[in-house]
């Protein structure tokens, strides 16, 4: 193992240009324990400064190395390639650690991990084979997939045209966390036979641009801003026939889904966390609970149970989910197994979407009116969860969930289920 507690400058890439980060030499972990030593390392050095990289804005260049050089990028691919291949029961565990300590650090790699997961069932040989080596190489893959202005995030009007040697590709995508810190940037569109591919576009392509713009409230510094395309070219060897994943049952959008839900659990329990620091060392008892400090009123720690209960529980359905992928994903996946991987994935995001929320509004409640100056910075924990679960509304959660076990219907076959 290499000394994952490097601190490494970046230049920050101006929006007019896109000459993209420099590749940077990483390690390849052997194993999952590997991973999760590595995952603790980032950690620890992310944890530091979160509070002041929410407060300004400033973007996490040098963890993003950080993870990169530990070999944390590509510690899914797959045996055959060279990788670790680790676990989702290791992959859920990596993201949960990472984003108790910066759930903005964590969201930043969660396409990469999802893109490679996709590689798998609808990338030829020869496109794994370039892909996975450029990944274990130190590259890193951002997303190009959501646009502003459709009628739903499934559509897409961003258009590849084929010319002599390729494809031209035009379009505007939003919402593209990791883009701004990639070396590839995959970008989903129709082709000319109206099929839907992705384009793996190399950072410093002619007529590719990142704009650093994203303005949301909460997960301020993921960047997931705009990609712009501008006729840029694409070789035939970089665009993945994704079309194909349609039409056999999959794991997919299971596997998203289990980052997504780990990031939230992370979130809940750095909110519970500084909630007890809180409470033991700054917060006032309310006058009529008689008692000499805040952490010996009994609603205030009847409440703490609550939330470490809810917690515990949360964190107990992600590692069950990832269990049940690592076993579905150990041979073929019909729909019957594809939508048990769902909803095992999905009963795990209610849990940590609910408890992160809880827990990041319950904070002030406990730690009293103190907590909420900006010194303490302490509303990026709700800000955070507010914003990162608005990726697929729990709504349909519930609704997927007992739908499949009251009339044994299996839900929808895509990326937010």
């Amino acid at each position: 193992m290499v000394n994952h507690s490097i601190s490494l400058e970046h230049p920050q890439p101006q929006t007019t240009t896109d000459n993209g980060p420099a590749l940077l030499p990483a390690q390849i972990l052997r194993n999952d324990a590997d991973a999760l030593e590595a995952a603790q390392a980032l950690a620890a050095s992310a944890r530091t400064h979160a509070a002041r990289r929410d407060q300004q804005r400033e973007l996490p260049w040098p963890l993003i190395e950080q993870f990169t050089a530990s070999g944390l990028g590509s510690i899914t691919v797959p045996r055959a390639f060279g990788g670790p291949d680790v676990s989702f029961v290791t992959l859920a565990e990596v993201f949960r650690v990472i984003s108790a300590a910066d759930p903005a650090l964590g969201q930043i790699p969660q396409n990469h991990f999802g893109i490679l997961q996709m590689l798998r069932g609808t990338a030829t040989e020869a496109q794994q084979h370039a892909l996975f080596t450029a990944v274990l190489g130190g590259a890193r893959i951002g997303n190009g997939g959501p646009e502003r202005g459709a009628r739903n995030t499934l559509e897409i009007n961003t258009r590849i045209v084929r010319d002599d040697d390729g494809g031209r590709i035009s379009g505007q995508k939003f919402y593209s966390t990791g883009a701004l810190f990639a070396h590839w940037v995959a970008v989903k569109a129709v082709d000319d036979e109206q099929r839907l591919v992705m384009a793996f576009v190399r950072r410093g392509t002619p007529g590719l641009r990142i704009v650093d713009d994203w303005s949301g409230f909460g997960q301020r510094t993921t960047a997931s801003g705009t990609v712009v395309l501008e006729n840029a070219h694409v070789p035939d060897a970089h665009v993945v026939q994704i079309w194909r994943q349609a039409q056999q049952p999959n794991i997919q959008g299971a596997v998203s889904q289990l980052m997504q839900a780990a990031i939230d659990a992370g979130i809940a329990e750095a909110a519970i966390d500084d909630t007890i620091a809180f409470v033991r060392e700054k917060s006032r008892p309310w006058i009529d609970a008689g008692v000499e400090r805040a952490s010996d009123d009994p609603f205030v720690i009847a409440d703490i149970g609550r939330l470490k209960l809810e917690l515990h529980a949360a964190q107990a359905l992600l590692r069950k989910a990832a269990r049940a992928l690592d076993q579905i994903g150990q041979g073929p996946v019909d729909a019957a197994l594809a939508g048990q991987a769902s909803i095992a994935v999905a009963e795990a995001k209610v849990i940590t979407t609910e408890v992160a929320l809880q827990a990041s509004e319950k904070l002030f409640e406990l730690a009293g009116s103190r907590a909420t100056l900006a010194e303490f910075n302490l509303d990026r924990h709700w800000r955070n969860a507010r914003v990162h679960t608005l990726h697929d509304p729990v709504r349909w959660k519930y609704h997927a969930v007992g739908a499949y076990h009251l009339n044994g219907s299996l839900p929808a076959r895509h990326s937010w289920i």
